[in-house]
């Protein structure tokens, strides 16, 4: 069947960022049939003009091939991998769109789930330029040894890379340094579909505030026997060429998931973690730390959990899936006590060590699940007048929200990168006797449809 043209208009934008929209086709039936389209780099209200076949489907993915009437927010992409990366999908959008379009999606999701749109405030922006935020990336080999970022929606196709406007420069420098040395090597990348070859990925992390850089490359074996003048020629390298480096790791991952793990680890040049800094505090970050991405406006979530809580100095306070102490150490200066609770054991040792570093010795850290660590925690610690969670994407959970509720502290804030998952859990509060008093979204990713929000929920009634 040939492709047949069609105009129509852009509705909404899904939760990747794509445009949503459908056309009626003539099946030479008595009725036409609709069929949905999903259409990458649009903007809500654009015409397009779009070649798409469509027989016996009811949904398909396709690219433009004419803008009919642009969108007086669509602007010209600065990065030249846009159109092809999938690193980024909403650099043809102004950066005022964007956080127009992520107010409005947060709007929607507390209103689907029964509370008031009003409480929602606009989203807190990046201040300056919307480029060179983060402080990781993950860049990955080609099986050709190309080192890059995955095309948009094919994790089997690498993009090289040239630049990347969403890291730091000296991050991308360091990377090429790497690739280039890969290349004079002739090191093969890893090929996911035979299983075989060399490099994995490359970590980078940087510190925007220590400027301290750490390097994590990924590979499928060992750097010793016949890769030992490879490793020697890396280290005088970077050593050379990279004087922020302070950590240089070699990571062995034999596993056929693609993800940055390691079974086994090697300490090249530096040390194993680097120190970052936020909000007055100093970090030790391992290469698994989790971290928040964008520094700038991680501080900005801090401030705004301050304010909105309003922490007093007789108070306790239970951090429930704390991490590293992001939010821990602020606020153990502003509380009486304060508990942490995080499942990852590595995360809980490095809460401990941040710690004792900033000279903080009213935190207690208890490395277990959210669900039974808080009934552990409440036992030994008691109730907590205020309670701080930032759970994963997933979200908490009711199981895990109604034994908030039944615990009734009196303020919980809560901390969230996807509203969809937060504005359910919240409903579980609600018969507990709580209250939602605001919602801030914050944006920590431009240029991509993530969104954080940070909200005050307090007992109103018993």
């Amino acid at each position: 069947m040939s492709k047949k043209q069609y105009e129509t208009t852009i509705d909404y934008v899904d939760k990747k960022g794509f445009g949503r929209a459908f056309v009626w086709r003539d099946t030479g039936q008595v009725n036409p049939k609709k069929l949905k389209l999903t259409i990458p780099q649009t903007i809500p209200n654009e015409k397009v003009e779009v070649n798409v076949d469509g027989e016996g489907k009811r949904w398909i993915k396709t690219d433009y091939t004419k803008l009919v009437e642009p969108s007086s927010e669509r602007v010209t992409p600065d990065c030249p991998h846009f159109e092809l990366c999938g690193g980024c999908v909403w650099q043809h959008w102004s950066y005022d769109g964007q956080l127009n379009e992520k107010t409005r999606y947060v709007k929607a999701m507390v209103e689907n789930n029964g509370f008031d749109p009003v409480l929602v405030e606009e989203t807190i922006g990046v201040k300056g330029e919307p480029y060179r935020y983060r402080n990781k990336m993950e860049f990955t080999f080609s099986k050709e040894g190309h080192l890059g970022l995955h095309e948009q929606g094919n994790w089997r196709k690498i993009i090289p890379l040239e630049t990347c406007l969403i890291a730091g420069k000296e991050m991308v420098d360091y990377a090429m340094e790497v690739q280039q040395w890969a290349n004079n090597f002739n090191l093969p990348g890893y090929d996911k579909d035979e299983h075989s070859g060399l490099l994995r990925h490359l970590m980078v992390r940087q510190s925007f505030y220590t400027g301290e850089v750490m390097l994590g490359l990924f590979a499928t074996e060992a750097p010793i026997g016949e890769l030992e003048a490879a490793k020697a020629a890396l280290v005088e390298r970077i050593e050379t060429n990279c004087p922020n480096v302070k950590s240089l790791m070699w990571f062995e991952n034999k596993d056929w998931g693609d993800r940055t793990q390691a079974e086994e680890q090697y300490i090249l040049s530096g040390r194993d973690f680097i120190y970052d800094e936020m909000f007055g505090f100093k970090y030790r970050l391992w290469f698994d730390t989790f971290f928040q991405t964008n520094p700038k406006q991680a501080e900005t979530l801090v401030n705004l959990a301050i304010e909105m809580s309003k922490p007093q100095p007789t108070e306790k306070m239970i951090d429930l899936f704390c991490g590293v102490g992001t939010f821990s150490l602020p606020f153990a200066e502003k509380v009486g006590e304060l508990a942490g609770i995080e499942i990852v054991e590595t995360s809980i040792e490095s809460a401990k060590r941040n710690a004792l570093d900033n000279g903080i010795h009213n935190t207690t850290f208890l490395a277990k699940d959210a669900r039974h660590g808080i009934d552990q925690m409440l036992e030994s610690f008691g109730i907590p007048e205020l309670l701080l969670l930032d759970p994963p994407r997933s979200g908490a959970g009711g199981k895990v929200m109604r034994r908030i509720g039944r615990a009734q502290p009196e303020r919980i804030i809560y901390v969230s990168c996807n509203p969809e998952t937060f504005a359910s859990d919240i409903t579980e509060l609600v018969p507990f006797g709580y209250e939602l008093q605001k919602v801030q979204p914050v944006d920590m990713f431009p240029h991509t449809p993530h969104v954080e929000v940070i909200s005050c929920l307090t007992r109103v009634k018993k």
